[in-house]
């Protein structure tokens, strides 16, 4: 359907240089002998070249040498000196934006391979949550501040244990190729102890210590550590048999819960330092805190990418004041209102990556 709609605007397209070549020679022939608007026929290819490929700008340029030729017999200037060097360099130049097409189709077509490798290795570093999880409905919503990228410094994933789904959203420091690279570690080391490591401070504790360790291992003995490396997260466990949520909350935004017509945010009490700031925490800092999650409720799960969101005045993105508008919104529909709001905020200009789960316990 998009090459189709592409085809149709370029045919729309190619009669400008057209209408611009018959233009000029009707007026080329009316005008006195003394007024020469050939030269003009040079901008018929040069038009077509910024919307056409390579062939329909040859044709174009053929056309435009034709008109050249036309307008000479018209006047009987056929065999002049004057018309031979316009037409000639009516053909130069047409030559050349048809070589410049040339070029630039191939670069579009590398670009576009790169771009088919780059988006395929995010898919499968970040590939999106499965729709059910046992008795949980799942949707997650990811918008990249750099334009054509899936993935950034906020990641989210999700793993099966015998009896529960764990879960884990984080927001990486930083932006760009660094940011990805913790991202990717985080993932990496989530998946693989998710399901072997027995309680959630455990767990968090093995992320914490990926970080560091990523972001240490190369530094020469003594050497100062200049590298700050961490990741606000929120580490989850949602029993199957049981109606409520375990959580331990590494300096990350508190979630929303959807219940009763409303939304509130849920009441965190201990905060862990960042993921790679593990060296700062006590051993209580770890703590799980529970809360009733019945059937029926949504969780939203958010980064500060969110929060942080700016409209043109400067103004903050209100998500506790919007929250409640939303109520009663299945996961898909909750994190769509989400985002035409998030977008109609920003005007589609986000300044910072941002993701977003939601989580429903459907009835048993």
């Amino acid at each position: 359907m998009q090459e189709l709609r592409r085809t149709g605007s370029v045919r729309a397209l190619v009669l400008i240089p057209i209408g611009l070549v018959v233009a000029v020679c009707v007026v080329d022939v009316l005008v006195p002998e003394d007024v020469h608007l050939g030269p003009l026929l040079v901008a018929a290819p040069a038009l077509t070249a910024a919307f056409a490929g390579p062939r329909l700008t040859a044709l174009i340029g053929l056309l435009a040498v034709a008109a050249q030729v036309f307008i000479g017999v018209a006047r009987g200037a056929i065999g002049t000196e004057n018309l031979a060097l316009q037409i000639g360099a009516l053909v130069l130049v047409s030559a050349l934006v048809v070589v410049f097409c040339l070029f630039r189709e191939r670069r579009e077509r590398q670009l576009t391979e790169s771009r088919t490798v780059v988006q395929a290795v995010q898919e499968v570093l970040f590939p999106p949550l499965p729709e059910r999880s046992g008795p949980l409905e799942m949707a997650c919503l990811y918008l990249a501040a750099q334009d054509e990228a899936t993935m950034g410094g906020d990641l989210y994933a999700a793993a099966r244990t015998l009896d529960s789904t764990r879960l884990l959203i984080a927001d990486v420091r930083g932006k760009g190729l660094p940011a990805i690279a913790h991202a990717a570690l985080l993932l990496g080391a989530f998946r693989a102890a998710a399901h072997r490591r027995p309680t959630l401070p455990g767990l968090a504790r093995h992320l914490d210590g990926s970080m560091r360790w990523e972001s240490r291992q190369w530094r020469a003995p003594g050497a100062p550590d200049t590298e700050e490396a961490f990741a606000t997260a929120l580490v989850l466990d949602l029993p199957d048999a049981e109606p409520v949520v375990h959580l331990v909350v590494c300096g990350h935004p508190s979630p929303l819960l959807f219940g009763d017509g409303r939304a509130r945010p849920l009441p965190l009490r201990r905060i862990a330092p960042p993921l790679g700031l593990g060296a700062l925490a006590d051993d209580g800092d770890y703590a799980v805190e529970s809360f009733p999650f019945r059937a029926g409720e949504v969780l939203l799960l958010y980064t500060d990418g969110i929060l942080e969101a700016r409209d043109a005045r400067g103004g903050f993105f209100p998500l506790s004041d919007r929250a409640d508008a939303w109520a009663g919104e299945r996961p898909k529909d909750l994190l769509r209102r989400l985002r035409e709001d998030l977008v109609a905020h920003t005007h589609g200009r986000l300044a910072d990556d941002a993701a977003a789960v939601t989580i429903r316990r459907l009835p048993v």
